[in-house]
C-alpha cells in the first residue's frame, strides 16, 4: 500500500518545522536569506546524510532528481551556491541548539537498553577530525596539521550522546569536562588523558566517582592493602594516597588503586577510582566498557560525512557536524521506537535506497532488516549499536 509521504519526509518530521523555527528565531537565521532559508539548508543538508551525498554538486543534482517532492519537504529548487553560501553564513550555533533540543526529547523516552551497574555510568572522551592545513588554517593544532575536536559525554542507558562540544584540535579536552554536568551518585570513566587530581577532588567532594587508567609516573604510597585472593584477574587492590608535591595538595584524599588482568589478552592495566565498596572485578568491568564510547566514535565516522566536507569556512564545518549529529540522534530514535533490530549501519544501508519511496516507515522498520554480512573491520559490539 502506497503512503501519502515519503520516507524522507516522514524522517524529518522528527524535528518540527515550527521547533525547528524557534531555533532560527533564537539566532536570527533568516535574517537578509534571499529567499533561501534555513528549514530549506537543514533539508539539503539533512538529505545529504541519509543519502551518502559526498559533495554540493551531488546534492544538488539528487535534489533536482526529485523536484515535484521538494515542494512537499517546504523546499525549492536548490542550487549548490546558494547552499554553499548559507553553509559559510548562517549560525551553526541553529544546528546545534536543534542538537540539543532532539537531545532532550530523546532522553525522556523509555530506553530499552540497561547496563549492568547500578548508578547512571557514563563514558567522556574527544576524538579528532583531521584537516588540511591549508584548506582550513582557521583549524591549526601543530605545525603542519589542523582538525577539530568532538567531546563527547556517553550515557550507557542506550548509548546516547548526552553532551557533545566540537572544539578546534588545539583546545585540551579537560577543559571540556569542567562544563559537563553530574549528579550525586553518576559513575564516570575516562583514559588517564584526563587525569586533573583537582577535579577528581571535587568529584569526591560532590560524592560522583570517577574510574580511571593511574598514569605510570605517579607518585603515591599505600596506606592499605586488600584482600585479593579469592579474585581470578586481580594482582592488587590498595588504597593510596598520592606524594607528589602539586599532587597531594589538589587531591589530599584516600583513593584506590586496582591491577587488572585482561584475560583475553593478558595485559595488567592499573585502574584509579574514588569507590572504596564495589569488588575490584566490578571497577574493572566499569573501565573496560569506556570502550562504547570507541564504538559510538567509529559508528558515527563510518556511517555519516564528517571527513569530507562541503565548505571550508569554520561555519560551514560546524554546521556540516552538528547536523550530522542531528542524523545520528534520529536513526537513535528510529531503533528506539522500531521492533525490527536495526543498527545504525543497517539503517543507513536501507535508507539511502528507500528515502524517496511512499511507504510508512514504521511499517518498514518494524520488520526485521535482510540478512547480510557485518559492517567490515567492525565487531559485534559495533553491530548491537
Amino acid at each position: 500500500m502506497s503512503h501519502k509521504n515519503s520516507i524522507l519526509n516522514q524522517i524529518i518530521q522528527i524535528v518540527p518545522r515550527h521547533e525547528f523555527e524557534k531555533s532560527v528565531k533564537k539566532y536570527k537565521g533568516d535574517f537578509a536569506s534571499k529567499g533561501f532559508t534555513c528549514w530549506e539548508q537543514f533539508v539539503s543538508m539533512l538529505f545529504a546524510q541519509l543519502s551518502g551525498q559526498t559533495g554540493l554538486r551531488g546534492i544538488e543534482t539528487a535534489l533536482t532528481s526529485i523536484k515535484s517532492m521538494l515542494y512537499h519537504l517546504g523546499v525549492k529548487n536548490i542550487k549548490r551556491s546558494t547552499l554553499s553560501y548559507a553553509n559559510n553564513n548562517r549560525p551553526s550555533e541553529i544546528y546545534e541548539n536543534v542538537f540539543n533540543n532532539l537531545l532532550a526529547k530523546i532522553l525522556k523516552m523509555e530506553r530499552t537498553h540497561k547496563h549492568r551497574f547500578k548508578n547512571p555510568l557514563f563514558s567522556i572522551d574527544a576524538t579528532t577530525i583531521d584537516l588540511c592545513l591549508s584548506v582550513f588554517p582557521w583549524a591549526k593544532f601543530r605545525k603542519t596539521k589542523g582538525g577539530i575536536k568532538m567531546n563527547v559525554k556517553l550515557d550507557h542507558r542506550g548509548y546516547i550522546p548526552v553532551f557533545v562540544s566540537v572544539t578546534t584540535a588545539n583546545k585540551h579536552e579537560v577543559s571540556s569536562v569542567k562544563t559537563m554536568e553530574f549528579q550525586k551518585g553518576d559513575v564516570i570513566t575516562f583514559d588517564r588523558g584526563y587525569t586533573d587530581f583537582k577535579q577528581f577532588a571535587s568529584y569526591c567532594n560532590a560524592g560522583i566517582y570517577f574510574v580511571t587508567r593511574l598514569k605510570k609516573n605517579a607518585d603515591y604510597k599505600v596506606v592499605h592493602r586488600n584482600d585479593v585472593s579469592e579474585y581470578e584477574n586481580i594482582s592488587s587492590d590498595q588504597i593510596i594516597e598520592m606524594k607528589g608535591f602539586y599532587t597531594s595538595k589538589k587531591c589530599p584524599l584516600q583513593l584506590r588503586r586496582i591491577r587488572s588482568k585482561d584475560p583475553e589478552t593478558g595485559k595488567y592495566i592499573v585502574i584509579l577510582t574514588n569507590h572504596f565498596d564495589w569488588a575490584p572485578t566490578t571497577i574493572s568491568a566499569i573501565y573496560k566498557d569506556r570502550w562504547q564510547i570507541e564504538i559510538f566514535f567509529k559508528t558515527i565516522k563510518q556511517n555519516l560525512k564528517i571527513k569530507k566536507f562541503f565548505g571550508t569556512t569554520r561555519n560551514a564545518v560546524m554546521t556540516q557536524i552538528w547536523i550530522a549529529l542531528i542524523t545520528h540522534l534520529m536513526l537513535q530514535y528510529l531503533k528506539m521506537l522500531s521492533s525490527g533490530g536495526w543498527t545504525h549501519y543497517t539503517l543507513m544501508k536501507l535508507l539511502p535506497t528507500i528515502l524517496t519511496t511512499k511507504k510508512d516507515l514504521w511499517t518498514v522498520l518494524n520488520k526485521l532488516p535482510p540478512p547480510g554480512r557485518k559492517n567490515p573491520g567492525s565487531n559485534f559490539q559495533l553491530e548491537l549499536l
